[in-house]
């Protein structure tokens, strides 16, 4: 018995399914990984795909109702919508004025001193209203999704308080809830320590330990910490990603982004789902989290936004068959973009990634980064119908057409909620 089908891309130039190779996150992948497919089709019901392959084959395994919406794939690229697996797009305010130091030399330390980094962030955090962190969440989620992400994790971690902290997630809850992204929540408490406990560290973890973790239980999927020297070194960051496993929270944190301290050996150690940044990263720390499990995600628009010409040694990881995820890293201070698009370009042209590990590391790795690749990341029959059609036809238009957003039509759980008519060289319309 055939197929029915509530939607029907067909005769697409390229589709790439991003399934090709062994199951699972994938290591140094090759381009038949890619899993492309010419004149390809899709077919979905009811939020899945029920049929994928060329479009002949397609169309013999379905029936097709007068209920049916089809879009013609012709001079399209079709891809597995953007995961986007690390971002902080819970915020008000900006730090543009920051970019101006950083470009003349200033370091961060000498940037906080005057006032700014993570802790400008956190008191504009604290002084918004729900609506108005509603209204800049929202906003920004639009812009995610005009570049075509249809998954994006959430941080917390401008709050810095129990009370902040819960209400920062429980807003992204709320977002998740009236938004056609998904978005999927972290606590990271640990993001910095907050200008009230000023030399005061261990008395900010025991906070996020003992009060914390336990009330922000059931708001987040992840727990997050920023291990690095002079922030939560090691010992402290351990205790505080432990706490969280206790209370149900996997494990993630932000490891040897400026100085190596063994941040990615301790994400093997606790079984982390993923480690980022990784600029400092040892041999030894990606050999001990590729046999862990745990993902690599690198954010290479931070290299952007803090006027730094460093980038994580990508043949490192290839060496030791770590598989790679990419990432925005979307905050006020560090990485202020939304487009993925934007960081493959990065990460191929700067950090030497190949295409195929840039496209995968924006797809399929970087669902296993957020452990749901069993629902997302691929275009496979029996998954989350949420693909992006692009007027190109060779992913390599992507990170080559750099800055030019080539996302045409977004179809989230089956639906086609953004359509577009010429690309858009400038940004999104929201």
């Amino acid at each position: 018995m055939k197929e029915r089908c509530d939607l029907l891309i067909r005769n697409i130039a390229c589709l790439v399914t991003a399934a090709g190779g062994k199951r699972g996150p994938l290591s140094n992948p090759k381009w038949e990984d890619l899993g492309v497919v010419e004149n390809g089709a899709v077919a979905i019901r009811r939020g899945k795909f029920v049929a994928v392959g060329t479009t002949a084959e397609v169309e013999s395994r379905i029936s097709i109702t007068p209920k049916t919406k089809t879009l013609s794939g012709r001079g399209r690229l079709v891809l597995p919508g953007f995961i986007d697996p690390h971002t902080h797009f819970l915020f008000v305010g900006t730090r543009e004025e920051e970019y101006a130091m950083r470009v003349e030399g200033v370091d961060y330390l000498e940037i906080r001193r005057r006032g700014g980094g993570i802790r400008k962030t956190v008191r504009a955090f604290r002084a918004a209203s729900d609506e108005e962190l509603l209204d800049a969440g929202r906003r920004r989620l639009d812009s995610f999704l005009a570049y075509g992400t249809t998954t994006v994790e959430g941080k917390s971690g401008y709050g810095l308080t129990t009370e902040e902290e819960i209400r920062a997630l429980r807003l992204m809850a709320q977002l998740n809830d009236t938004h056609p992204i998904e978005v999927v929540p972290t606590f990271l408490g640990a993001h910095e320590i907050p200008e009230e406990y000023e030399g005061r560290t261990g008395d900010y973890v025991r906070l996020v330990i003992d009060e914390m973790i336990p009330r922000v239980r059931g708001l987040a999927r992840f727990c997050d910490v920023f291990c690095e020297k002079g922030v939560f070194e090691i010992e402290e960051s351990r205790a505080i990603l432990d706490a969280g496993k206790r209370h149900g929270l996997l494990p993630k944190l932000h490891a040897e982004e400026f100085v190596s301290i063994g941040g990615g050996e301790l994400a093997a150690e606790v079984g982390a789902v993923s480690a980022d940044h990784l600029l400092a990263v040892t041999e030894e720390g990606c050999a001990a989290m590729a046999r862990s499990g745990t993902i690599a995600i690198l954010l290479p628009g931070t290299a952007i936004g803090l006027a730094k010409r460093v980038f994580a040694d990508v043949e490192r990881m290839r060496r030791n068959a770590l598989p790679i995820a990419l990432a925005t890293d979307c905050n006020p201070g560090s990485s202020f973009t939304e487009s993925m698009s934007v960081v493959l370009s990065l990460a191929c042209s700067l950090e030497g990634l190949t295409l195929p590990e840039a496209i995968l590391g924006a797809t399929r790795n970087a669902a296993a980064a957020l452990g749901l690749l069993d629902s997302i990341g691929t275009i496979e029959v029996g998954k989350k119908a949420d693909c992006i059609l692009l007027r190109a036809t060779h992913p390599a238009a992507i990170p080559y057409r750099f800055g030019t957003n080539l996302v045409e039509t977004v179809v989230k759980n089956g639906l086609p909620i953004r359509r577009r008519r010429r690309p858009n060289l400038v940004g999104p319309t929201v």
